[in-house]
């Protein structure tokens, strides 16, 4: 019989969804491929035991989407929609004074991306690239990805990478893996992690919030447009725009309240009680959690792209549009000022007296923040940068887009103190449920749809239990065959 294909596509007009959906068979397998216009998209397959079956399982996926608006279409005739990518300006600093900088690592393209940990430093860029360091420069590895960087998150030991197609990517395993699909009529802009639950700030000022197994639970559209922030905790989600910073129930079920800000809001940081607003109008700005208050402000120079705190926010540290970076008191008194040496900075980190900077030319930077460091530094003595440069050898890590990507192992030959788990077709959904022993049976796991077929089993080297009650992958991911 002749492989047969039906493409369908979704296309709504001021921003709506702008998406694809095509089904394959062949045979007794059928494909399904699916995602934003203009992308790859992501794929998944099944076989079934006729052709019969097939048929008509393919029939049924098409007939439910064509229910929800998808038309035919062929593929190629309608472009993929633009994809907002932060336009920023950088001026040369104003300051007497270089900093410190420990090293430096040019990525190659303009880079947003930051994660700093205890064991590695973490960048990605427009170009799709993320390199991990080490804390003294060494790259240790790149991750390879289909689309820009917009943002890095981190849960627990768990790293992801929010991506301009939509997707977001987790970076902890061996092979990367598309953890969260976002909606195609979503423009991220920034993303947060909280106990596996994921939160989207998108151009338009919408939130929109998605829980570990990729399905949406709720959403809101704060009054401006533009969101640069958001920051989640277990009791609220905090969203930045252009008028201010919003908060929200964790659960969505009422908005806690909303406090203007001084110029559109474009980075946020958080501590324990208090979250901090970058804004364009030269400000960083102190709010209480608890009630939107307004606790301290701390005045740069420039508009400011980026901000950090040292624990506790003990010091706050900014960086503005005109290459400069900034330290002040908890109460809004500034320290110092110094130039970057290397453009202006996008996003920041701060550890163990270390600031870490990712600017405009693509560059992480390792600045020392130590007080002597930076007194050396006001009286003109720096150390010379190092300039980090990334091994030809280095080990290139890409996604698996199918099954037929994963490695296979037999039962045999799987790994000792490998978890077994099982994909399950449940109420529509394909689930993945752990058959090993020792495990909550109730509970799923955090796994890559892209080779989610109905009852297929992978060993993987290990499963860590979340504190939102269902599992994730550390380690490799392995077919039993």
């Amino acid at each position: 019989m002749a492989r047969e294909t039906t493409y369908l596509e979704l296309s709504q007009d001021g921003g709506g969804a702008h998406k694809f959906y095509e089904v394959t068979v062949d045979g007794t397998a059928v494909s399904v491929r699916y995602g934003r216009i203009g992308a790859d998209g992501q794929l998944q397959s099944s076989s079934f035991p006729t052709v019969e079956k097939a048929r008509a399982a393919a029939a049924k996926k098409i007939g439910e989407k064509v229910r929800k608006g998808y038309a035919p279409a062929v593929a190629g005739q309608r472009a993929a929609r633009a994809v907002s990518r932060r336009q920023v300006t950088s001026a040369p600093s104003t300051a007497r004074a270089v900093a410190p900088v420990l090293w430096r690592f040019r990525t190659g393209s303009s880079a947003f991306g930051i994660h700093v940990d205890e064991d590695r430093c973490w960048v990605g860029n427009q170009a799709g690239d993320v390199y991990t360091l080490s804390h003294e420069g060494e790259v240790l590895a790149r991750y390879s990805l289909p689309d820009g960087v917009k943002c890095l998150v981190a849960d627990e030991f768990w790293i992801y990478a929010g991506c301009d197609d939509g997707t977001v990517y987790d970076l902890s395993s061996k092979v990367p893996f598309g953890a969260y699909d976002i909606a195609a009529d979503v423009d991220i802009f920034w993303l947060d992690i909280h106990e596996g639950v994921l939160s989207v700030s998108d151009r338009s000022g919408g939130l929109t919030v998605i829980d570990h197994e990729d399905e949406f639970q709720w959403s809101r559209r704060s009054p401006g447009s533009n969101a640069w922030m958001v920051r989640a905790d277990e009791r609220s989600v905090y969203h930045g725009h252009s008028q201010g910073v919003t908060a929200y129930a964790a659960d969505g079920g009422a908005q806690l309240w909303h406090t203007p800000t001084n110029g559109s809001v474009l980075f946020g940081w958080q501590e324990d009680h208090t979250v901090y607003a970058a804004t364009g109008r030269h400000t960083v700005q102190r709010l209480s959690k608890a009630t939107g208050a307004v606790e301290a402000s701390y005045r740069c120079d420039a508009a400011v792209y980026a901000c950090a705190t040292s624990p506790d926010g003990r010091h706050v540290f900014a960086a503005d549009y005109a290459s400069s970076v900034y330290c002040f008191d908890a109460d809004g008194q500034r320290l110092w000022k110094l130039g970057t040496g290397g453009g202006s900075a996008l996003s920041m980190q701060y550890l163990d007296e270390r600031l870490y900077l990712v600017t405009t030319d693509g560059s992480l930077i390792c600045m020392d923040a130590s007080e002597a460091a930076i007194l050396a530094a006001q009286q003109g003595s720096v150390p010379t940068a190092v300039d980090v440069k990334s091994a030809a050898a280095l080990p290139v890590f890409t996604p698996a887009a199918s099954a037929a990507a994963v490695a296979t192992v037999s039962v045999a030959a799987a790994p000792a103190g490998g978890v077994v788990v099982e994909c399950v077709q449940q109420g529509g959904r394909m689930r993945v449920q752990v058959v090993s022993g020792g495990f909550e049976p109730s509970w799923n796991v955090q796994f890559p749809r892209g080779i989610r077929e109905p009852g297929a089993r992978y060993v993987v080297d290990g499963l860590h239990a979340a504190s939102g009650g269902f599992y994730r992958v550390r380690g490799e991911i392995r077919r039993l065959v």
